[in-house]
């Protein structure tokens, strides 16, 4: 070995040759290293500082190196996590059949929640009936004075179909509403849209009234003692006799609490326990029960957007209708007739912009009588059943 040291090539480059087997050893080492590496647990080597499950209880304020870091699960991506169990819960809403059921949550409110804190403790109060307005900032003293007729028993949602919602903020109560704001849309597009029964399952009683009430003489509390006393799932309160007024249903009667049945013009009332001589309110100003809303709410036609018409077909969803209906003389309220939303039409074949959201109301009211006759018809046919 000596002798060959001394010789040629080594004798001659000895730098060169020192580099070259550095590599070949490093190499080596290499290889091995990255053979057996797999093998290594990665519970023995602590690459990273601990990460910390987010369902622990206890903040480690202290410890944490960046505060701003999100934190995961200590398993997470681990090739230990246990497969997923085969669910198939025919039970569950459509679409959650693969859920165990006892993660499912199926229905919510609009009940306001904290971003920090224990979120048991977020809620103070949980409002027990639900109104909602359709409204536009021309008319907010009006709305004003009806929120005010609320106890914090109810939660206030708002559909602005003006657009405008952020001039609300100088009303102290605006700050708890709910705001929905879609420009040109009335109560029944928006209730279609954003009062599911599912969405609103929390409240016992849903309001959907318009704009143009005078409350003077109503308050809401009082107003649902009186519901609940006559066991109404389908009311409104009475209106004061106006010019124009249409059914002598709503017309308000001074010595009673509440009604259930009237007397029309001759020939109107087929029936006395049928609309609009009994099971009838208008669309004005309703107020439903939560089972009653639920079927309500199927009702209401996605593209018909006026309402027309559903106040004679509202007691399909009550029985018997005619004693679960009623007007509620006591707590009553004055029709003002503000056309406000009819002037948010356009004008169109020379129509003017009222005169056209006139038109297309009689239309949906046909169309709607129409679509539940033909229903009738077909459920009728495939039952075996002769009208």
């Amino acid at each position: 070995m000596k002798s060959v040291y001394r010789s040629g090539f080594f004798k001659k480059s000895n730098d060169s040759g020192r580099i070259v087997l550095t590599a070949i050893m490093g190499m080596i080492l290499g290889y091995f290293i990255g053979v057996s590496f797999p093998y290594l647990s990665f519970t023995k080597i602590s690459l990273l500082p601990v990460i910390h499950s987010p369902f622990d209880t206890t903040m480690h304020d202290d410890h944490q190196s960046n505060p701003h870091e999100r934190s995961f699960p200590e398993n997470l991506g681990s090739s230990n996590t246990p497969e997923l169990p085969q669910i198939y819960a025919a039970t569950n809403p459509r679409g959650a059949e693969s859920l165990p059921p006892a993660i499912v949550v199926s229905e919510t409110d609009f009940y306001l929640r904290r971003l920090w804190g224990e979120p048991s403790k977020d809620l103070k109060k949980k409002q027990r009936y639900l109104v909602t307005f359709t409204v536009g900032w021309d008319q907010r003293n009006n709305i004003d004075a009806a929120v005010k007729k609320f106890s914090d028993d109810f939660q206030i949602v708002l559909f602005h179909y003006d657009g405008r919602t952020t001039e609300w903020d100088e009303y102290e109560w605006s700050k708890q509403a709910i705001h929905i704001s879609v420009q040109k849309q009335t109560k029944w597009w928006y209730a279609k849209r954003f009062l599911h029964p599912d969405i609103v399952a929390a409240y016992d009683y849903i309001f959907l009234w318009d704009e143009d009430l005078g409350v003077e003489h109503f308050n809401g509390d009082n107003y649902m003692q009186l519901v609940k006393k006559y066991r109404l799932e389908i009311s409104q309160p009475g209106l004061e006799p106006y010019e124009g007024l249409t059914w002598q249903m709503t017309k308000r009667r001074g010595d009673k609490e509440v009604h259930k049945v009237t007397d029309e013009k001759p020939g109107v009332c087929t029936d006395p326990h049928l609309p609009p001589c009994a099971a009838f309110v208008e669309i004005m100003a309703p107020v439903f029960s939560r089972d009653a809303w639920r079927c309500v709410w199927y009702m209401i036609q996605n593209d018909l957007v006026h309402g027309w018409g559903l106040d004679f077909a509202l007691r399909r969803c009550v029985e018997p209708a005619h004693e679960k209906f009623g007007v509620v003389d006591s707590q009553w309220i004055v029709h003002q007739h503000i056309p406000s939303l009819g002037g948010q039409g356009e004008h169109e074949n020379g129509i003017a912009l009222r005169e056209g959201v006139k038109v297309r109301c009689h239309k949906e009211w046909a169309l709607f009588r129409e679509r539940l006759e033909n229903a009738d018809k077909a459920y009728l046919k495939q039952n075996g059943t002769k009208l």
